[in-house]
């Protein structure tokens, strides 16, 4: 039996439409963000705990079985008796400031149900009038890119895979979870950079913000 030129072209048309979603299929599918770079040396030598000035470090940061905790309340003081900023529980990484080059975040957060109006992770130094060049925030269980667009709607009681790639020399800054490029967005500017992770009261936040941290690592590209 022959076949139409209709069948050919319906056959080609099939096999287009296949390919179409395979490859859409594989642009999906979650990679490694830190293939091509190197781990740097990190112990906890390199943290430094920013936490509200007047109470001791215990009492808003623990390291437990590899777990960081950090939690922080509302009312709490700023990290320092001249700051003018909210109440946070963060770890600096000291040591790794950056002024060039493709440098990257990677660790694994949690955050329990009910904190929100808070930054979890960041990447410190911009141009004027910016503080920042990324902040990832938490709104009412999504995690965020600022106050939008949502990375992930409903994080609460789940550890996720963080990765933030910042290219000083290109100007972009791409944000990775569990292995997926959620989002791709132009730097800030500024003249050094470090990382931090923990918990930073923003707007409309909760009496009571934590999130938790775990296999921590910086990250250069080769």
């Amino acid at each position: 039996m022959g076949y139409s030129s209709f069948d050919a072209l319906a056959f080609f048309f099939l096999v287009f439409l296949i390919n179409l979603i395979s490859n859409q299929a594989l642009a999906w599918r979650p990679v490694d963000p830190t293939k091509g770079f190197i781990s740097l040396t990190l112990n906890r030598s390199y943290y430094h705990i920013q936490r509200p000035y007047d109470v001791p470090e215990e009492q808003r940061y623990s390291f437990v079985n590899g777990v960081h905790k950090c939690w922080v309340y509302s009312t709490d003081k700023p990290h320092t008796l001249t700051s003018q900023t909210k109440p946070r529980t963060e770890i600096a990484i000291q040591g790794y400031n950056y002024s060039s080059g493709v440098w990257q975040f990677e660790g694994y957060g949690y955050v329990p149900y009910g904190t929100s109006g808070v930054c979890i992770m960041q990447v410190f130094g911009a141009s004027a009038p910016h503080a920042t060049t990324l902040m990832v925030r938490v709104y009412n269980g999504s995690l965020m890119y600022y106050k939008g667009p949502v990375l992930v709607p409903d994080i609460y009681d789940k550890w996720f895979r963080l990765n933030v790639i910042h290219d000083v020399d290109a100007a972009k800054v791409k944000v990775y979870i569990n292995g997926t490029l959620k989002i791709e967005v132009d730097g800030r500017g500024g003249t050094s950079h470090a990382f931090k992770c923990g918990v930073y009261a923003q707007d409309n936040d909760s009496y009571y913000m934590e999130s938790r941290w775990k296999g921590i690592k910086v990250l250069k590209k080769i």
